[in-house]
Parts: C-alpha cells; structure tokens; sequence
C-alpha cells in the first residue's frame, strides 16, 4: 500500500467538522462478514481522505463479547446507550435472529430511532427493524433464506431481492458481501464517488452493485444448467409455491409438451419436473417451520398442500422426519 503522503489527492467532498458516528449493535449469532465490511468500508474511507470522516462504536444488550456464528467473540465498546439525532444505527444480525430480538434491545431501537435516527439492518437484521416496526410501509431486504418467513409475517414491508435497499432513513441488506455495497453507496452519498471507488479499490471489489442487483445467483448459475425455457420453469415453480401450477400448463407456458418437459427435467437435473417442484416447496416449508411460529397447518397452505397428512407424509419421505418432530428439534437445540 502506498504511504499516505505518496497518495493521490482525492476530490473529497462535504468535509464534517465533526465524523459521522455509526453505532453497530451486534446480536448473537451475528454474520461476522457482513459486519467486519462495513466497518472496513468506514475505515478505508477515512485512510483514503486522509481525514476522520466517521468514526464507529460497537454495542451489545448487555455489552460484553459477543459470539458470531463462526463462533469468534467480539469485545463490545459496552451496553445499549443513549443515541444522539445525527448517529446511524446498525443492527447486525446472523443465524437465530429471532431469538437474537430481545424485548430490551426492541424497546431500545424503538426509543432511539423515535429521534429521527437513520437505523439499518445487515444481514438478517431486518427482522429486527420489523419487529420494532420501522419497516412498515418501507422497501427493504433481508437474506434469501429469510425472505419467505419474513413475507408470512411481515405483510406490511414491501420486500424486495435486492442486495440491499434505501428508503428514506431505513437500511437494509441481504447478508454478505453487500454490506460493502451498501456503505460504498453512502460513502458516495456523504463524499462523492471518487472516494468511494477509492475505497472500493483498496478492498479489491471491482464489480460494485447497485439496489437494482438482486442477491441470488440466476437460476442457470445455481442448477449449473444454461437452458432458457427450463430456467424459465423453474423462475415459474419458485413464484408459485402457494398455488402450484400442473406440469402441463408449465410446459405450455414455454412451447412445449409435457413430454418434453419430463425429459428436460430428466436430461439436465435427473429428477421429474412434479418432483424437483415438490423439493422448492419442501424446502421453502422447512425454512418456515424453522424460522417463524406458524402452525404446521398454516405453514402445509403457504406451501400449497391441501391437507396436513399429505404435508407431513411428503416431508417424512424427503427429510426423513415429521414436520412435528422438526420443529421440536429445531427449537430444543435454540435452548442448549
């Protein structure tokens, strides 16, 4: 790296008397990726400009370290304290988050933000900033494996893919690496975009989105298969869990017949089309009844099973237990 004096001079603009202070509240179990971006992007900002344009304290409900799910502890700056107008907010969330969502910690976001502090949620935090009520009426994101629990109970969010969302003083992101996209829009934002390409730069992230980018890999990219019309099948099976739409119809939806439809499915992914749909429905149950409490009846409707019976028989023969008994045993390793 170059020492700071042999740096170029970079156009910064909007130079503050005073850094922007960021106040990064970790939950447990929180995405260590999503938060260590973040706070590099402040950091690289502040080397490049060759000034303290932000500065950052890192906090916890009840302070102390707090574990990651890579299992690394981070040393808090100390407990949920008082926040000032012009501080942004920054939950960072990870596995279990609802668990993560304390009554302290939602009390605490709720009276914070009542200020008109810009609050942002990375990762699965969202939930949080849900919960507390800050998203309603809002555009925002959270993790595609979060999306289908967080759309049940949350009705009142206008969900997006996206990698992440603005909208107005509420941020959110899906988890990842697009944190740094996120701060590199408000370093841009704050101080132009030549600084936030510089910093960009230093991290070695030449290919920078925007919250146009939807978060999930294409669906050529994930199946490893680059056929348009089965593509175009299975973008309709994932859109159309609830009410699921016959094989038929499906392929006469992209020009084809049933026939040909089996033996594309057959040719590229090695299954029937009837059987790989049942497996996004399955999955997207299982999400369900790991992540939100909703009945098993309700979670067999929003997955487009007609009885329980038939529910718990496909799931027992896929997952190889009851959705009962899944639920149970999801919950009892929350509580060791």
């Amino acid at each position: 790296m170059l020492p700071s004096q042999n740096r170029p001079t970079l156009d910064v603009q909007n130079i503050p008397d005073k850094p922007k202070r960021f106040v990064f509240v970790l939950l447990e179990n929180f995405t260590m990726l999503s938060f260590a971006a973040a706070v590099d992007c402040l950091r690289l900002a502040n080397r490049m400009a060759n000034k303290e344009l932000y500065c950052w304290q890192v906090v916890a409900d009840g302070g102390g370290t707090v574990q990651g799910s890579t299992g690394i502890g981070i040393q808090t700056d100390g407990d949920l304290g008082e926040l000032h107008r012009d501080d942004t907010l920054i939950l960072c969330g990870g596995a279990d988050v609802q668990g993560a969502t304390t009554k302290k910690l939602l009390n605490w976001v709720r009276r914070e933000t009542r200020k008109g502090v810009t609050a942002g949620g990375l990762c699965t935090a969202a939930y949080t900033l849900a919960k507390a009520g800050l998203l309603d009426g809002k555009r925002a994101t959270i993790h595609w494996e979060n999306q289908d629990s967080f759309s049940e109970e949350f009705d009142e969010v206008e969900l997006t893919k996206s990698v992440f969302a603005i909208d107005n003083n509420r941020l959110t992101t899906a988890g990842g690496t697009s944190s740094i996209d996120l701060f590199l829009q408000i370093i841009a934002s704050d101080h132009g975009e030549e600084l936030a390409s510089a910093v960009a730069d230093q991290q070695i992230y030449n290919s920078i989105r925007t919250d146009q980018d939807t978060q999930r890999l294409s669906v050529p990219t994930r199946i490893g298969v680059r056929h348009p019309k089965l593509s175009q099948v299975i973008q309709m099976m994932e859109s159309n869990i609830e009410e699921p739409v016959s094989p038929s119809i499906l392929a006469k939806d992209v020009g084809m017949s049933t026939r040909q439809l089996e033996r594309l499915f057959r040719r590229y992914l090695n299954r029937s089309p009837k059987r790989y749909y049942m497996e996004l429905r399955l999955q997207k149950a299982r999400n369900l009844l790991m992540q939100t409490d909703m009945s098993v009846i309700n979670v067999a409707l929003a997955c487009g099973f007609a009885s329980p019976s038939h529910f718990s028989k496909c799931y027992r023969s896929h997952y190889e237990t009851t959705p009962y008994r899944e639920r149970g045993t999801h919950a009892s390793r929350l509580s060791v």
